[in-house]
């Protein structure tokens, strides 16, 4: 496909007066909204069928999980990613997000700690303060080519009460896919420090890079994968953020048995509309997906003729983490609101003077902010001359 043929991906949908969060926030502004991890094309059609035909049931009552889900699931799982795993380490939840405060209140202990890359999102650098536990944020290190963690300063920030490490893989903001190697090295850097891990894993059909490749960490060996919970969803790849349906992949029973108790009494249960587009989704071996990351891959292009190396390459997500340091600018979000451009602020993700730019919408809508982007720039540049 080239950037010129015309894909379903190219529709504009208008989102006002559907209280989409993402427009919603400049609502009656001038501002174009590429900010919330949250894509601006339709959900594809098996999804909406899918939905529609349990709609049309006509009694949307607490639902338990659908069997079909659970084999899906677990098919999708052997089949994108060749990890095979049990019917009974499976936990589902309405979200991640839900998913990494489970884990932490699961594992932790008075005066704990949690292990931090950053920047990372947002949600990550909260958990902590949610169960009593202090945060412990150490820096990714950035070459030419890309984000790595650096073992070597996450070995001297932990100490004996560190009892978590939290992983975004694929990253976000960064958009790195983490390698056999760096992988291999991760496990073995919490199983020597005794850590439990969280992964975050929720964007791991979203791969760009068509070299790279996404491994469950928790897939590598049982030493890590006793000490691992693996987070996974639909949401993002599908575009159906709005309906929450997600899985805790948790191999070890005395782990699950502290996230079930965690999870009581807190999380509220799953909704059958949900259920049945997560499903849909997981059953997917269409073209769709493959249409839409080549149309990502595209809209990447585009953004990366003008970004050029204030960003590293993205191997996956449809988010771009772009350096403004260099402009002098406190808030960068900020700025670039003035210019009618609203994009997320880096600081929030551990991140001051970068933003991270939501590259996932209709074609005629990204040039329209890549074009507010570069007028930003050089309105910069004039004011520093």
């Amino acid at each position: 496909m080239t950037d010129v043929e015309q894909t379903e991906f190219d529709t504009v949908i208008d989102r006002r007066g559907t209280f989409a969060s993402k427009w919603e926030k400049y609502r009656g502004r001038d501002i174009l909204p590429f900010w919330v991890a949250d894509m601006d094309f339709s959900a594809p059609g098996f999804i909406l069928e899918a939905v529609q035909a349990r709609l049309e049931h006509g009694i949307l009552g607490y639902t338990e999980t659908p069997h079909d889900l659970v084999t899906t699931f677990q098919t999708w799982l052997q089949r994108r990613h060749g990890w095979s795993v049990e019917e009974e380490w499976l936990v589902w939840l309405p979200g991640v997000v839900p998913g990494l405060n489970l884990t932490a209140k699961a594992v932790a202990s008075p005066g704990g700690s949690i292990l931090i890359p950053t920047p990372v999102y947002h949600p990550f650098l909260q958990v902590a303060g949610h169960v009593g536990q202090a945060s412990i944020k150490v820096r990714l290190a950035r070459s030419d080519v890309r984000w790595e963690m650096d073992f070597d300063a996450l070995g001297e920030a932990c100490d004996r009460n560190t009892r978590l490490f939290l992983l975004s893989n694929p990253q976000n903001p960064t958009g790195r896919v983490y390698t056999l190697a760096e992988l291999t090295a991760l496990a073995d850097f919490c199983l020597r420090h005794d850590l439990y891990l969280c992964s975050d894993e929720i964007h791991c059909d979203l791969v760009l890079d068509e070299s790279a490749r996404h491994i469950p960490i928790a897939s590598l060996a049982p030493e890590i994968a006793e000490r691992t919970i693996s987070l996974f969803a639909a949401n993002k790849t599908y575009n159906i953020p709005g309906l929450g349906c997600a899985v805790a992949v948790i191999p070890d029973a005395k782990l699950r048995v502290n996230f079930l108790s965690a999870r009581a009494g807190l999380v509220h249960g799953i909704g059958p509309l949900a259920f049945a587009a997560c499903t849909a989704a997981f059953a997917d071996t269409s073209q769709w997906l493959p249409t839409l990351l080549e149309y990502l891959r595209g809209n990447l292009r585009r953004l990366q003729s003008l970004i050029g190396n204030r960003m590293t390459p993205v191997e996956a997500t449809f988010l771009a983490w772009i350096d403004l340091r260099d402009l002098g600018i406190d808030h960068p979000g900020t700025y670039l609101e003035g210019h009618g451009l609203g994009l997320s602020d880096g600081a929030p993700f551990g991140g001051p003077g970068f933003v991270r730019f939501n590259f996932g919408c209709p074609r005629t809508l990204l040039d329209r902010g890549i074009r507010r982007f570069e007028s930003a720039l050089c309105a910069r540049h004039e004011q520093g001359s």
